[in-house]
């Protein structure tokens, strides 16, 4: 499996040469450093470990130090392990954006922006109660009810209420890679990927 870190930097749109618009999310992908190669024999099954961002020693744990150290590399700030990697790359070797080609299709990892506690509407979608009557205020945005009386004497789990939304890992699969920038480090990809601007993906193919 192809797959490599990047760094979101928000979106755009690009135009091809039939005056088409497309938007894309624009990712600074790389280049990751492979700082420990597992095998069958040594770990029990097969994977790569890759490392991505810069960080400064002093902000660094000496066992973290030495580990990326065997892969002559300064400490990374995101180490993610890849499943049945490419067999062809060593510890030490880089992986860059032209792994992939334009018109490839690619799947995008994310965390998606958390948005705090919310109510059922924003949740989950509800219409709320209805209009504002006698006696009646503050509905339009009411869950309503959410259990039976005396027959269960409870609220069912998994009912869809008022808590804490976003913050998930959440996978997009289908995209498309538009273009390539292999001197910036940049991809381009059709659609939005979860995040905010700035944030940690994982691209595979």
């Amino acid at each position: 499996m192809k797959s490599i870190i990047g760094k979101k930097v928000g979106m755009t749109s690009i135009f091809d040469t039939n005056g088409k618009q497309t938007a894309v999310t624009v990712i600074e992908a790389g280049p990751c450093v492979v700082t420990q190669k597992k095998t069958v024999e040594t770990d029990g099954y097969n994977a790569l470990q890759i490392a991505f961002g810069d960080k400064k020693e002093k902000h660094s744990i000496k066992a973290e130090i030495n580990h990326f150290a065997k892969a002559q590399t300064a400490p990374k700030k995101v180490v993610k392990e890849i499943r049945n990697g490419e067999s062809d790359k060593n510890v030490g070797d880089s992986i860059t954006v032209e792994i992939f080609s334009e018109g490839d299709s690619v799947k995008v990892v994310g965390t998606t922006k958390g948005k705090g506690f919310q109510g059922v509407v924003k949740r989950h979608g509800f219409h709320g109660v209805g209009e504002q009557s006698h006696g009646q205020h503050d509905r339009q945005r009411a869950p309503g009810s959410i259990g039976n009386s005396s027959d269960a004497s409870r609220v069912f789990k998994g009912m869809r209420m008022a808590g804490r939304m976003g913050g998930d890992r959440v996978k997009m699969k289908g995209l498309k890679v538009v273009k390539i920038f292999p001197e910036k480090n940049y991809i381009l990809i059709s659609g939005s990927v979860p995040g905010h601007n700035g944030s940690i993906v994982l691209i595979q193919k």
